[in-house]
């Protein structure tokens, strides 16, 4: 069995143009880090760095390193690469607050000439504005969630490189849009945690719910290619889907479960500021 998932990554080769991509913006956040840290260390502090990077990092790995060759023989790998893109990398990049790093880390003719006019553009802005709304943030996710792993759209990406890119840009653009709305990251505009944002990811986690337990439980293999292309670890098509279900059904749920959790004691316990010390005069 190693022997037989060493030939699959055989056929991995180091992609320099991605790498070089992902270079440059954690370059870029890191310029920026710096210049903020000096007036804002509290709020740019290591974890954010950490937090980050952390983000670029599982996006290389996800669309980069050897997992994304397996990731084409094996359903259950597949899995493991989507569930990167959509539930690691979107949280980490925004907790790092890279909005501003990133302008500040550009160079002043770009950020002058080019990303200052992109912000300003009224247009521009209105779309973003409704685009990590909750409600269409929601949609855009669960939708092409869903919509790729329909039988004909999975399969067709399999079998057309380009495509599997766009589904990856997919999984990955939407995802950043539902998760900006959990962790509103600055200089957004802060909001109070309410039940309505726990049942934003509760209803999430039913949709990923309701489609693992598809994939598990159907007893025959749901996907064509990998019926007509077996791979050469020597796994059955159906043992892989039911170890991919099991991933998504697993980690995915951690995913949308602990942040719920997390929200629904802060909505439970109450948060009381420590009265202010009253010095009495004799």
């Amino acid at each position: 069995m190693p022997g037989s998932l060493d030939s699959l990554m055989d056929e991995w080769s180091f992609p320099w143009g991605l790498t070089a991509i992902i270079l440059v913006f954690a370059l870029l956040y890191l310029r920026g880090w710096l210049a903020l840290r000096k007036t804002r260390p509290d709020q740019f502090n290591s974890t954010r760095l950490f937090a980050f990077l952390g983000g670029l990092a599982c996006l290389w790995i996800a669309i980069c390193s050897p997992l994304e060759a397996v990731a084409d023989a094996l359903l259950s790998a597949h899995m493991i690469e989507h569930l990167i893109l959509m539930s690691l990398v979107p949280p980490l990049v925004w907790l790092g607050l890279p909005i501003v790093p990133l302008l500040r880390g550009l160079p002043a003719f770009l950020r002058k000439g080019v990303a200052n006019p992109l912000i300003r553009f009224l247009p521009l802005r209105w779309l973003s504005h409704q685009l990590v709304r909750p409600r269409y943030a929601w949609l855009a996710m669960n939708i092409t969630f869903l919509a790729w792993h329909i039988p004909a759209a999975y399969d067709f990406a399999l079998e057309n490189e380009i495509w599997h890119d766009v589904e990856h840009l997919c999984f990955l653009s939407t995802s950043m849009l539902f998760w900006w709305c959990i962790v509103n990251p600055w200089p957004a505009r802060q909001r109070e945690h309410s039940w309505g944002l726990l049942l934003y990811l509760v209803s999430s986690d039913f949709v990923n719910t309701g489609l693992s337990a598809f994939l598990a439980f159907c007893n025959r293999p749901v996907y064509a290619y990998y019926v007509n292309h077996p791979n050469e670890a020597g796994i059955l098509p159906l043992p892989d889907q039911m170890m991919g279900a099991a991933v998504m059904w697993v980690f995915g749920s951690m995913a949308f479960l602990i942040p719920a959790g997390a929200i629904t004691y802060s909505l439970l316990v109450p948060h009381t500021r420590p009265r202010a010390q009253v010095r009495i005069r004799a």
